[in-house]
């Protein structure tokens, strides 16, 4: 039975891939856009072509996870919720935990399966819970990124699958993303379930199931805590990124890049650009409200690249070994 429902969730996969090639490509070398911004001020540090559209894929997730965690704030749901798989849910391809109909899990443990395994049968169990099915969760969703700002941003699924016939495919900006990011890291809990690598889902079964994080920066580069990849084929690589050191954080996107490692070493080499402005050179900003434009980037000095090694981009994210300093302790 096992061996059954992999089968399906392979076949699923195909066919959204193969859906996903009717897809205008977006992705670019070394990226479609990015961002950085200081998490405390908002102020922007550095941006190139940030209001590109393009497709977050699983990113798309750090909005089911907010709308979820405002539910739980709100009293409407707490961890402890239990939920029951939906035959949608456990039927729901790509990236997953391999949820049987009828299994019951809390609302806690389904968001550790959809920020570390990215799982795709985890985002529609919590949103069809939540709101009684996808598409009413998705104007959920989509009433959230108005609040937030986002105008560039329109969702249509909760996990960023690509889209199946007659579907239509999310959208939004890595500006937009690194709204989002920012309000969940300083109005949410995302960062415990971001930071984990490894993690075991029904752990005391008789069929526990190991959970990897697919963000190989967490250990690899100091201070990384988050947020979340996504990848499909014509949406590229992409991944909002966050970095504490010495009691500061910024925030990094890289949306649609051709390959993992590019867009992995993209974030890096922008993190330590972010870092390299002094928190003494930023203007004095007033936090904007959610509806409010970011604030114009700041002037940092430019860090040069090898940009002449192409990588090859796979549907797998491949494991690599980054040399980064110990950070300093917090004074």
């Amino acid at each position: 039975m096992d061996l059954f429902r992999r089968w399906i969730a392979v076949t699923l996969l195909v066919s959204g891939l193969t859906s996903a090639l009717a897809l205008d490509k977006v992705s670019r070398n070394p990226y479609l856009g990015a961002i950085v911004i200081d998490d405390a001020s908002g102020r922007v540090l550095f941006e190139d072509n940030a209001d590109a559209h393009g497709y977050p894929a699983s990113v798309t997730k750090l909005m089911t996870f907010f709308v979820i965690m405002d539910r739980v704030h709100t009293g409407q749901l707490t961890l402890e919720t239990p939920i029951t798989v939906s035959a949608e849910a456990s039927r729901t391809g790509g990236s997953q935990v391999y949820l049987k109909q009828g299994e019951v899990f809390t609302v806690d443990e389904l968001l550790y399966a959809l920020m570390i395994q990215s799982a795709n049968d985890a985002a529609v169990a919590l949103a069809v819970h939540a709101a009684g099915s996808k598409e009413a969760f998705v104007e959920l969703m989509n009433a959230k990124a108005r609040d937030l700002g986002m105008t560039n941003t329109t969702f249509h699924s909760p996990h960023g699958l690509p889209p199946g016939k007659g579907q239509e495919v999310d959208l939004t900006t890595a500006r937009d993303l690194a709204t989002l990011s920012r309000e969940l890291i300083n109005h949410g809990d995302v960062l415990r379930y971001s930071s984990v690598t490894v993690r075991t889902l029904r752990a005391k079964t008789a069929n526990p199931f190991e959970m990897r994080n697919h963000n190989h920066l967490l250990g690899k580069l100091a201070g990384c805590d988050g947020l979340k990849t996504g990848y499909f084929s014509a949406a590229g690589y992409s991944l909002s990124a966050t970095v504490e050191r010495n009691g500061r954080r910024v925030i990094v996107v890289v949306l649609g890049s051709e390959a993992s490692k590019t867009r992995d070493f993209k974030v890096m080499e922008l993190v330590e650009k972010g870092f390299a402005v002094p928190v003494a050179a930023l203007p004095a900003v007033q936090t904007p409200a959610a509806s409010a434009r970011p604030a114009p980037a700041a002037q940092i000095p430019t860090v040069k690249t090898d940009k002449s090694a192409e990588q090859n981009s796979t549907t797998k994210e491949p494991m690599f070994k980054v040399p980064v300093s110990t950070p300093q302790k917090k004074p």
